[in-house]
């Protein structure tokens, strides 16, 4: 292993002389990873910032020091990105000129927070890899499908005070906005996917579909178009790199006859959905042109104004600004939007992070090593949801942040990792 910090100290033997603080090492180690799940669980409530995610980390981030936990030279890359992008961010909040600058402040801090989270995640999994994945995908899985169900039971009105898990009609749970709401459900739905395709238990397969089930329908009763599609594109990249990439001629034949039956129970699912008139006139109105998408003040009308302006102001504009300006609609493109919050410098830094992750996302996926079943479907939904970037702002979403540190943790792993193989009862999280 390459590292420069040290290993996990329950891995290692006490030191001589020091049984204390070997002992007391050991339990943060443990406390560590119920915290990280806790965590993890807590991503799921965004209603305010900071969220409840925020405030976990604090209690996350010193046990991990306690801990001893390993810092990796092949990550070091994620922390330079931080400590390069943070000066940028923070001149660009002193741009504002409509904007409190206390809650610019407040919206930049929270980005700094959350690629320092992409660091600790990288480092976190690069050390026990398939022991932490299975502790982050399960306790990610169980913040979605309590997500899901508290978004589908609102939306059909089923649960007293649906209302507050709502937004124009569509469900956001307990997230500010179904736009936000339906992309966080993916992950989780793209491991589901993964265990029916190639479990060997049908225990597994039908707990895993039923996974899969629930998720869907939380994803569509967002009425988020791009969840939709970042739903469909991510399904359909996990089922073909697990049928060329790690399928066996059995489990081929297996995934074709299972991918008809799912085809087939997702086309019924959909139709009893569609079959209940409110939810059928939404999903028209959704799946139509929409009038913002069009015109100057439209969505991509404001994404050539929004360029423009950016390339005007080096410095950016700072936080929340461009709602201020001739247009009052957000761009809805975190590609533009970076250079307004945190001007040219602070853009290019994030453009840097997401290309080099985009590209370690390719390296994970084709390079055979015993992680690439934990890596196709974070990669499945690294790729897409930054693919539907370019139609909404997403540079505070969570989850983003900590599949680029999974990314990161993943591609450290499988290069102190020697071995093209694992058992796959070993790797299927």
């Amino acid at each position: 292993m390459t590292s420069t910090g040290t290993f996990d100290a329950s891995l290692a033997p006490a030191a001589s002389g020091k049984p204390v603080t070997e002992i007391l090492r050991r339990r943060a180690t443990r406390m560590l990873d119920l915290m990280v799940g806790l965590w993890v669980f807590s991503g799921s409530i965004v209603l305010f910032e900071p969220s409840p995610y925020e405030l976990a980390f604090l209690l996350v981030l010193p046990l991990a020091v306690f801990a001893g936990i390993g810092l990796y030279r092949s990550t070091l890359g994620l922390l330079a990105i931080m400590i390069l992008f943070t000066p940028f961010a923070l001149i660009a909040v002193f741009q504002v000129r409509f904007t409190p600058i206390s809650t610019a402040l407040i919206f930049s801090l929270v980005t700094i927070f959350l690629m320092l989270t992409s660091y600790f995640v990288a480092n976190y999994i690069a050390e026990a890899t398939a022991k932490r994945m299975r502790i982050i995908v399960a306790a990610y899985t169980a913040a979605a499908v309590l997500a899901a169900i508290i978004g589908t039971l609102a939306y059909m009105g089923l649960m007293p005070g649906a209302d507050l898990f709502l937004r124009y009609g569509r469900a956001k749970a307990t997230f500010k906005d179904p736009n936000v709401y339906g992309p966080f459900l993916v992950l989780p739905a793209m491991f589901a996917l993964q265990r029916v395709l190639l479990a060997q238990s049908w225990r597994q397969v039908l707990i895993s579909g039923g996974i899969y089930m629930v998720l869907f329908v939380g994803v569509f009763v967002s009425f988020s178009r791009a969840a939709w599609g970042h739903f469909a594109v991510s399904s359909l990249l996990v089922l073909v790199l697990v049928f060329l990439l790690e399928a066996n001629a059995r489990d081929k034949v297996r995934i074709m006859l299972m991918s008809l039956a799912g085809a087939f129970m997702l086309i019924v699912a959909l139709a009893g959905l569609l079959s209940i008139p409110a939810v059928s006139n939404l999903f028209e109105t959704r799946a139509s042109s929409q009038n913002y998408d069009s015109g100057e003040t439209g969505r991509f009308g404001r994404q050539g104004y929004a360029y423009e302006l950016a390339l005007d102001n080096p410095w950016g504009l700072g936080p929340g600004e461009f709602s201020n300006m001739r247009i009052t609609e957000e761009p809805h493109n975190v590609y533009v939007s970076v250079l307004h919050v945190y001007g040219w410098g602070g853009g290019l830094l994030f453009y840097l992070l997401i290309g080099i992750t985009l590209w370690k996302c390719c390296q994970i996926v084709i390079r055979p090593s015993p992680y690439r079943l934990m890596a196709i479907p974070v990669a499945a939904t690294f790729v897409i949801v930054m693919a539907e970037s370019v139609i909404i702002d997403s540079d505070h979403w969570r989850h983003i942040y900590l599949l680029i540190g999974l990314v990161w943790g993943l591609s450290t792993a499988i290069g102190n990792d020697k071995r093209r193989t694992a058992p796959r009862s070993e790797m299927l999280v």
